[in-house]
């Protein structure tokens, strides 16, 4: 018999070292892939298609500290692009609609939210304007 844990964190250790992943991230993903294989083991080599346990990813819990999470497809990322939503065939707005994010919310990551905002007040670009 496979070990699935092994396998799983083999995969997930290969991961974690191309990508920033929180502790959070590294065990979930562990967990689920070792679920996988062993539902995979157990069906005898045989085609099934599975579905996610936890079903959708809720919104609220999407934006973490050093990630934001695709609601649709589940990948992470620092920042959601448009390019990304166009995938999925959205717009900034539609995506905003569908996960109940208030309109002017940007989708990244709470870390690089905080950073820009630190950026923005150091350069204190309103004092520098004359009229």
């Amino acid at each position: 018999m496979k070990n699935y844990f092994t396998e799983a964190l083999e995969i997930v250790r290969a991961q974690a070292s191309v990508r920033t992943m929180t502790e959070e991230d590294i065990v979930s993903m562990v967990m689920k892939l070792a679920e996988k294989f062993r539902v995979i083991g157990d069906a005898g080599g045989n085609a099934v298609a599975l579905e996610d346990s936890d079903g959708p990813i809720d919104p609220r819990k999407a934006i973490k500290e050093k990630s934001i999470t695709c609601v649709i497809c589940g990948k992470s990322f620092k920042l959601i692009t448009k390019k990304h939503l166009a995938s999925h065939g959205l717009t900034v707005e539609e995506y905003r609609k569908h996960c109940d994010y208030k309109k002017g919310m940007p989708l990244v990551c709470k870390f690089l939210q905080r950073e820009r905002r630190k950026k923005m007040q150091d350069m204190r670009l309103w004092e520098r304007r004359k009229i």
